[in-house]
């Protein structure tokens, strides 16, 4: 039998395997792209009992940038709802001289405007009553102070803003009203028995926004925060003196 028809017969044998090698590694090239070439959104919505850590875990980013590239400071006050980006800026490209001696425009997202100009005009105490924990003096005021009162006293909005959240997604502060005031400066009110406000409202310096709960010890109680940049900062320095 000639030569050449061995060698037809030993292929036409082999044909599936070759056809069943071929198609396996096109399948692991499609895989290893998928997962060299992962889809990324843009943002995240923070869920019901989220931590900025396990956000963080979910899409393998470093903690750190997450927190910089939303302005959280040591992202401890995030709130179901509360929209994440989920990628930094974009590099913007350097200065690069053309034939003509022009600057070229940057391409891609130039950094986030710094908002050092943001201020709040006036500040004013949240509720009467004293304070009996300092700003960083235990592990429960390392972002705030607590201010002791009467159960069900009114809380009042410490400086005009937008009310981003209110209720109860935050374990560790009770029924919460976080205030935005810009782009800057947050406030922050825990411990609250009911809230008069909701997420969305317009609220006025001075305004009711809450009444007193209970907090650690089932004390009447209203913890205050007020965040710089996501950065919580000591209340009575802002606060006039009392």
């Amino acid at each position: 039998m000639a030569a050449g028809g061995i060698a037809g017969r030993r292929l036409f044998r082999l044909a599936p395997l070759i056809a069943g090698f071929l198609c396996l590694s096109v399948l692991m090239f499609v895989a290893g792209c998928s997962n060299a070439v992962r889809w990324m959104p843009e943002y995240h919505t923070v869920r019901e009992g989220e931590t900025l850590f396990s956000i963080a875990q979910l899409y393998d980013i470093d903690e750190g940038r997450l927190a910089q590239w939303n302005h959280l400071g040591d992202g401890s006050l995030i709130y179901p709802g509360q929209r994440l980006r989920l990628t930094g800026p974009a590099p913007r490209s350097g200065r690069t001289a053309s034939s003509s001696g022009t600057r070229r425009p940057s391409s891609g997202l130039s950094p986030p405007a710094r908002s050092a100009g943001q201020k709040v005009d006036t500040w004013r105490w949240p509720t009467s009553g004293k304070v009996v924990a300092a700003f960083g003096s235990s592990a429960k005021t390392h972002a705030g102070v607590e201010i002791a009162g009467s159960h069900g006293q009114a809380v009042e909005a410490a400086a005009a803003g937008e009310v981003v959240y209110a209720g109860s997604g935050l374990k560790s502060y009770g029924e919460l009203i976080i205030i935005r005031h810009n782009d800057t400066w947050l406030s922050a009110y825990g411990y609250n028995e009911t809230l008069l406000v909701k997420e969305g409202d317009k609220v006025k310096a001075g305004q009711r926004i809450a009444t007193m709960g209970r907090g650690p010890g089932r004390k009447p109680l209203l913890h205050f925060e007020i965040r710089r940049d996501g950065r919580p900062v000591d209340p009575l320095r802002y606060l006039p003196h009392r």
